[in-house]
């Protein structure tokens, strides 16, 4: 298992970013978490295999590309797991 915590910067608030998130992790076996910051900027952390945590990635740049100016991608020790992926307030 491996664990990230992603940080998209650009236009990704108000867009749908969390619930498109949350839809494509549906499609992969992944738990984590994905919120709004204060700054303006999202946060993602996933945790699974990494082959299901690089699938996932992808398809947030596949889909949510257009609003990603950049993104910061951090390597954390795996942690207690996830029950699921939600939306963290």
């Amino acid at each position: 298992m491996i664990r990230r915590r992603v940080f998209y910067e650009g236009r990704v608030q108000g867009v749908g970013f969390r619930a498109t998130t949350c839809q494509l992790a549906a499609n992969h076996s992944v738990g984590g978490t994905v919120r709004n910051l204060d700054d303006g900027r999202v946060e993602l952390v996933v945790e699974g295999t990494e082959p299901e945590v690089e699938a996932l990635l992808t398809a947030i740049r596949s889909a949510l590309g257009r609003f990603i100016r950049d993104e910061w991608i951090e390597i954390l020790p795996p942690g207690e797991p996830f029950s699921e992926f939600r939306v963290a307030y």
